[in-house]
């Protein structure tokens, strides 16, 4: 099986809302996902996202692919997190 992490689609017409998620690649995009590692919200200004990084690091190093916009919220968050420390 092979798993991506990918968003997740909710919320209103008009008024998008994500879901960051570990899915099998086959399902459909709004599908049965496996776990939920994360939020994100394109409405919301500045950080608007959330994600769990050792759920992320957990399924990319079993060999999931992120998607390139999962990727990128990954990598704003692992700057934030070394700017913080």
């Amino acid at each position: 099986m092979a798993v991506a992490l990918r968003l997740n689609r909710k919320g209103t017409k008009d008024r998008p809302y994500y879901k960051i998620v570990a899915v099998d690649s086959r399902k459909r995009r709004d599908g049965r996902y496996i776990e939920q590692i994360g939020t994100y919200d394109p409405m919301k200004e500045g950080a608007n996202y959330t994600i769990d990084l050792e759920k992320a690091d957990k399924w990319v190093g079993v060999g999931a692919q992120p998607s390139e916009t999962v990727a990128s919220i990954i990598r704003k968050a692992r700057t934030a997190a070394k700017a913080e420390a």
